[in-house]
């Protein structure tokens, strides 16, 4: 009997054939002959893909002229250069192939609207002005930044001109075209208007004459009396300073010393009288702004209640000091022409119609007339003639207001 072979690995029968797919194939084991173990299956390995994955293919550069046309035409510094670049970058993007289509659009579009503007300004003359607010800017020279006690020259030699903008600061004993008497802001957060800017310029800075001069009487009647405001634009951009100026009545006059007047300058009889004169005068500037009575009789009664409360404040300075030889009886009748004046305020100030007020008001008013205070002022060696003011009407109340008329220039 014959003995049949050991078991072992199963050899494929002929030459391998490579599999017809690029799944793996197993081979088939032949049947073992009865009785025998059935030998385990051997697969042959799997065969590598025919096929890989390759690198990505290179994408094109983009180009260049492109992203200088974007960034020139964001910042708008030369919309004109910016204009060519993105044009001629577009041309070479076509022929190269390349990218940054976009950004040479885009940059063309916004260079283009920058020359359009630029183009503008230059038309209406806003790029001079611009400049020249550059030039304010850096120099420091502008009249917003004016203080108090400057003396200086404007471009033209003119205060009276709509706009005025360029300063140059000079020494106060030669000669120059304005002086700064007083600065003071403004409140409020939204632009108030031309004209109620320039009501408010002209009250205060008549009122705060005599904070530079004390005897505002003793200032030339062809000096007068400017204010340089915020206009629309300036109030934007947080400008609320109102400049008080002397200068010349005259267009393209000069004025030729500093009109400042501190204390030392006065006698103690001459300083006495004009700190009480200023009572009064900062009383009669508080007066409304209606023109008639009638459009605001309760602000004319609770003026009509200062004024007497001035007045009572002002006797009573004038009562407590020692007054030489020569100036002692002009004084006495003075303080008795206020002390009438005061009851005359008072009676306005509880009149319970128009007429009763307007006929307290002008007995009032005649009893506090400059020219009652000449007297007075030639006993002090003070300077005795009133100021002429712009209405003739020979002014309100001893020393308020200067010569000459007043002017509202913007900034």
């Amino acid at each position: 009997m014959s003995i049949p072979p050991p078991p072992g690995p199963h050899q494929p029968q002929g030459p391998y054939q490579p599999p017809q797919s690029g799944l793996p194939q197993y081979p088939q084991y032949q049947q073992a002959p009865y009785g025998q173990q059935q030998p385990p299956p051997y697969p042959s390995p799997y065969q590598p893909w025919g096929q890989g994955y390759g690198p990505y293919p290179a994408q094109a550069p983009v180009n260049g002229l492109a992203i200088a046309s974007l960034v020139l035409g964001l910042l708008c510094c030369l919309p004109g250069v910016g204009l060519v670049l993105g044009v001629v970058a577009l041309v070479q993007i076509r022929r190269r192939s390349e990218r940054g289509t976009a950004m040479a659009v885009t940059g063309s579009v916004f260079s283009a609207i920058g020359l359009g503007l630029l183009v503008l300004m230059l038309a209406t003359g806003g790029a001079a002005d611009f400049w020249q607010g550059v030039k304010e800017g850096a120099s420091g020279r502008s009249s917003l930044s004016l203080s108090t006690g400057d003396c200086f020259d404007t471009a033209d030699h003119a205060l009276d001109d709509d706009l005025v903008g360029d300063v140059t600061p000079v020494a106060c004993d030669d000669g120059h075209d304005g002086e700064v008497f007083a600065t003071y802001r403004l409140g409020g957060s939204g632009y108030p208007g031309d004209d109620a800017v320039g009501d408010s310029a002209g009250d205060r800075c008549y009122g705060l004459e005599d904070t530079y001069v004390l005897d505002v009487w003793a200032v030339p009647d062809d000096v007068a009396v400017y204010y340089f405001t915020p206009t629309r634009d300036s109030w934007a951009d947080g400008d609320r300073d109102v400049v008080c100026v002397f200068g010349s009545s005259t267009r393209g006059g000069r004025l030729t010393d500093s009109y400042r007047q501190g204390p030392e300058a006065y006698s103690a009889d001459q300083l006495a009288y004009l700190k009480a004169a200023h009572v009064l005068n900062a009383a009669l500037d508080t007066a409304p702004d209606s023109e008639y009575i009638e459009d605001d009789l309760s602000g004319n009664k609770a003026w009509a209640a200062r004024m007497a409360t001035a007045l009572g404040k002002q006797t009573a300075m004038l009562r407590a000091h020692r007054w030489g030889a020569d100036a002692k009886q002009p004084v006495a009748s003075l303080v008795d022409d206020l002390d009438k004046a005061r009851a005359e305020w008072t009676k306005a100030a509880q009149a319970p119609d128009v007429d009763t007020f307007f006929t307290h008001y002008d007995k009032a008013y005649k009893l506090i007339d400059p020219h009652r205070t000449v007297t007075v002022r030639d006993a002090l060696g003070l300077t005795a003639v009133p100021p002429a003011y712009e209405d003739g009407s020979g002014g309100e109340g001893d020393g308020s207001g200067s010569g000459g008329g007043g002017s509202g220039v913007e900034v």
